[in-house]
C-alpha cells in the first residue's frame, strides 16, 4: 500500500465509524486467548482424571490380589489343622506362620483399600475441576461469537452480552483452580 492509500483507508475507517469498534476487536482477541487457556486447562484436568482412574483401578487390582492371597493363607491353615499328622510341633509352627501372614495381609488390605479410595477421591476432584473448565470454556466461546456479531451488526447490545458471558465464563473457569 502506498502512503496515500493508507491515509485514505484511515479516513474511510474513521468516516465509517470503524474506529469505535476497535475495542470490540481487542475484546474478542482477549476472549479468544482466554478460551484457549481454559481449553488447555480442561484437557489437562480430563487427562489427569483418566490417569488417576487407571491408577485407582490398578490399586483395586492389587487389593484384590492381596485379598485372594489372604484367603489362600486361611484355607491352607484350615486344611493343615484338619489333617491328621505325626509332628504336631511342626504343624503348630506352620499354622502360626500362616496366622502371621494372614494378620499382615489384613493390615496390607486396609492400607491398599485406603490408597484406592484416595485415588477415587482424586478422580472425582479432577472431574469436578474439568466440569468447571468445560462450562467456562463454553461461556467464553459464546462470548466470542456474540462479540463478533457486534462487528457485523454494529449493535453494542451483543458486545455487552458477550462481555457479560465472557466474565461469567472466566470466573467459573478460575473457580476450577480452587476445587477441593
Amino acid at each position: 500500500m502506498e502512503p496515500t492509500e493508507i491515509s485514505e483507508f484511515v479516513e474511510n475507517v474513521e468516516k465509517g465509524g470503524e474506529a469505535k469498534l476497535t475495542h470490540v476487536s481487542l475484546a474478542i482477541s482477549i476472549l479468544a486467548v482466554l478460551v484457549a487457556m481454559v481449553t488447555v486447562l480442561g484437557h489437562r484436568s480430563h487427562t489427569e482424571a483418566v490417569l488417576n482412574q487407571a491408577r485407582a483401578a490398578d490399586q483395586w487390582n492389587l487389593y484384590q490380589a492381596k485379598k485372594i492371597r489372604q484367603g489362600q493363607y486361611e484355607v491352607a491353615a484350615d486344611l493343615l489343622s484338619l489333617q491328621p499328622n505325626s509332628n504336631s510341633d511342626a504343624v503348630d509352627k506352620k499354622l502360626e506362620a500362616y496366622r502371621k501372614r494372614d494378620e499382615k495381609a489384613a493390615d496390607d488390605l486396609k492400607e491398599e483399600q485406603a490408597k484406592a479410595k484416595e485415588l477415587e477421591e482424586e478422580v472425582a476432584r479432577n472431574e469436578r475441576t474439568a466440569s468447571r473448565y468445560d462450562l467456562g470454556e463454553a461461556l467464553l466461546q459464546i462470548a466470542v461469537v456474540l462479540s463478533s456479531i457486534t462487528l457485523l451488526t454494529r449493535q453494542q447490545l451483543y458486545f455487552g452480552l458477550g462481555l457479560l458471558l465472557g466474565s461469567a465464563g472466566a470466573i467459573i473457569a478460575i473457580t476450577g483452580l480452587f476445587v477441593k
